[in-house]
């Protein structure tokens, strides 16, 4: 089993759908997988959340999953999602000055993947 940590800056739905896809696959591959959600990508989540969008049921499959490691604090302030991410019971990660730090997932022997 490999450890895997997914880091997704791209908002942009064409891109956001393959670290959906990626983290359920690698998941039910047994691998361990931590989705980051940072940079633009934080702001899709308003989105993601819309029962119309073509991603929906993707994402809620993903949060279900509990595969969702964090969103990015200060991305997320930025883009005015924190609420959003508060709601949605996820964590608001900023040990690096205010954003995810990729060292600590690699310290903790995850492989990094960006997307």
């Amino acid at each position: 089993m490999k450890k895997y940590a997914l880091f997704v800056f791209n908002g942009d739905p064409m891109c956001f759908i393959h670290v959906l896809l990626n983290a359920l696959d690698m998941d039910a591959g047994g691998h361990e997988v931590r989705l980051v959600i940072e940079g633009a990508a934080t702001g899709f989540l308003l989105e993601l959340e819309k029962p119309e969008n073509p991603l929906h049921k993707l994402w809620k499959k993903t949060l279900n999953a509990e595969l969702v490691h964090g969103v990015c604090l200060a991305c997320a302030t930025k883009m005015g999602t924190v609420e959003t991410v508060r709601q949605l019971g996820l964590t608001l990660l900023d040990e690096m000055n205010g954003h995810p730090s990729m060292a600590a997932q690699r310290k903790e022997g995850f492989e990094l993947v960006t997307f």
